[in-house]
């Protein structure tokens, strides 16, 4: 099965380090938004099987999107990693409180984030 990513991040600069640091490890499918609003229309237009998402935007952080996924039926058990520069413990705890499966603080490389994947996705079974 194919991987699709939801890069959710309102720096265009910051989606295209995500989105080719992804290509880079092979990952083609790739959608993208600016906000937590905006992912939510992509995941229900276009659908995706893993969302990768910033903390702090505008119209809808990523931590409501993060509780809105885990509140929703259809999206419940969809990988969620957090990419944020919020790296203070209150916020880690914060962000595993809204359930996401990761975090990943800024700035990162594209083996850390390939970790970060990795080590989801051998404890989450991915819907297609």
């Amino acid at each position: 099965m194919e991987m699709k990513f939801l890069v959710d991040d309102d720096s265009l600069t910051m989606r295209r380090i995500v989105v080719n640091a992804l290509k880079s490890l092979g990952y083609e499918q790739v959608v993208e938004a600016s906000d937590g609003k905006e992912a939510i229309t992509k995941l229900t237009t276009e659908g995706s099987t893993f969302v990768i998402t910033d903390w702090n935007m505008p119209e809808m952080n990523g931590l409501d999107l993060s509780r809105w996924l885990r509140s929703n039926a259809q999206y419940e058990n969809i990988p969620i990693l957090m990419i944020t520069t919020r790296g203070n413990k209150d916020d880690v705890i914060e962000a595993m409180k809204a359930r996401v499966n990761n975090y990943i603080v800024k700035p990162f490389t594209p083996q850390g984030l390939k970790e970060k994947i990795e080590q989801i996705l051998k404890t989450v079974e991915v819907k297609a």
